[in-house]
């Protein structure tokens, strides 16, 4: 009595149990690789012999995988490939912004407040690159972000005395 509450459609409960708590799985409850191929062997192993499975059917499985392994492999790389260009991105805007350094510029903050001032050097805060400046007439550095910039160049220090408040 107890071989058949240990059983189910004849087979053992145990080795039923023991294969899928063996099989891999990625975070978020996805199969990977591994746990297919395991499943799929299962499923061979397991199959009905008087009413087998046709072998085309385990190849469009596995070509179907196959398929969706290299797509997930693209996306991956795709993912790569748009972070080097960011990097990329990064570092000719400081490239760019180090040949500012000594220069005029002019700028305008959150509040609409104009600003004139001269380039000390180029910050990178969580990669986003900014401009420390001095503001003319004061004796502390600034951190400018590079959208806030309006001019640069010897007509920023001519607007100092245009400084507006709008």
């Amino acid at each position: 009595m107890s071989n058949s509450l240990n059983t189910i459609n004849g087979v053992p409960v145990t080795s039923a149990t023991t294969s899928t708590s063996s099989s891999s799985s990625t975070p978020g409850g996805a199969l990977d690789k591994d746990a297919f191929l395991q499943l799929l062997v299962k499923q061979m192993q397991y199959q009905d012999p008087l009413s087998p499975q046709d072998n085309s059917a385990y190849v469009a499985q596995l070509a179907q995988f196959s398929s969706l392994e290299q797509m997930t492999n693209v996306a991956s790389g795709m993912t790569n490939v748009s972070s080097v260009v960011g990097n990329i991105n990064s570092s000719l805007l400081v490239a760019q912004l180090n040949g500012m350094i000594g220069q005029n510029i002019q700028w305008t903050d959150d509040n609409k407040t104009t600003y004139s001032g001269k380039v000390l050097g180029v910050s990178l805060s969580n990669g986003a690159p900014s401009i420390v400046a001095q503001a003319s007439g004061s004796s502390k550095s600034v951190s400018v972000p590079v959208g806030q910039i309006t001019l640069i160049g010897a007509n920023a220090t001519a607007n100092t005395a245009a400084s507006t408040q709008a």
